[in-house]
């Protein structure tokens, strides 16, 4: 009985923190719990209907319909890119804190704030419920190390919660971390080590957390283009 205990307390604590993942504060009812955060912390992400690249979906600081560097750039094999939240300050904390901490409940709320966004910027370009959903692959070996994959584990509460339609097509084969490398490295590293398995829908949303560069979205969006898809779209929740 006490080791049925000690692992039902383990697996509360894995997916119900009992601190909010920004500021340290308890968690002090379900609908926090579940998600995360509290509800003050909540409350810092709201839907930003600011103006947005037409192209990569960055707040624009000009009255042209794309930013600088997408008018400077060759093209991407993506055809439209939703993104959420800037990466700094109390986003950064709480992705960090869902990524590398124990708050795997932060999915829920991410979730939330992606079908939110996609029901209400004006740039979404297809309908969430009716294009298949393609988790961006965790790189090669990350799964038998950390045990999980945050990205999918967000695709998988998009799944449960909202019946979003997901595919797991993409694999990634052995490559270096995006992280560890810059800007001109990164739009070279994954050229062909995304490969998709079986033929790809022909129109696609990518999913993943963090958009730098555009290298990662454009490698997995050429491989489903390569695959037989016409139409890709991506959603991120961060820009960085």
């Amino acid at each position: 009985m006490k080791t049925f205990s000690k692992r039902l307390y383990f697996l509360k604590e894995l997916l119900f923190p009992v601190n909010c993942a920004a500021c340290g504060a308890a968690l002090l009812n379900g609908a926090e719990a579940g998600t995360g955060l509290c509800e003050e912390c909540a409350g810092m992400f709201p839907v930003n209907f600011e103006k947005r690249c037409s192209v990569c979906g960055r707040p624009l600081i000009s009255e042209l319909d794309i930013c600088m560097d997408c008018r400077k750039s060759d093209g991407n094999a993506y055809d439209s890119m939703t993104l959420l939240y800037p990466y700094i300050g109390v986003e950064q904390q709480v992705l960090k804190a869902y990524k590398f901490g124990r708050h795997r409940s932060l999915a829920r709320f991410f979730s939330e704030k992606i079908m939110s966004a996609l029901g209400l910027l004006p740039c979404v370009k297809f309908s969430p419920l009716e294009v298949p959903w393609i988790p961006v692959p965790p790189r090669a070996g990350k799964l038998k190390t950390a045990g999980w994959d945050q990205v999918e584990l967000i695709a998988k509460t998009l799944e449960r919660l909202y019946h979003v339609p997901v595919l797991r097509r993409l694999k990634r084969l052995a490559s270096k971390s995006q992280k560890e490398l810059g800007k001109a490295e990164r739009m070279t590293n994954l050229s062909g080590r995304i490969i998709c398995s079986g033929k790809a829908p022909e129109e696609a949303v990518l999913l993943d957390d963090v958009f730098t560069t555009g290298a990662t979205m454009n490698a997995c969006a050429g491989a489903l283009k390569s695959a037989g898809a016409k139409m890709v779209h991506g959603v991120c929740l961060f820009y960085d």
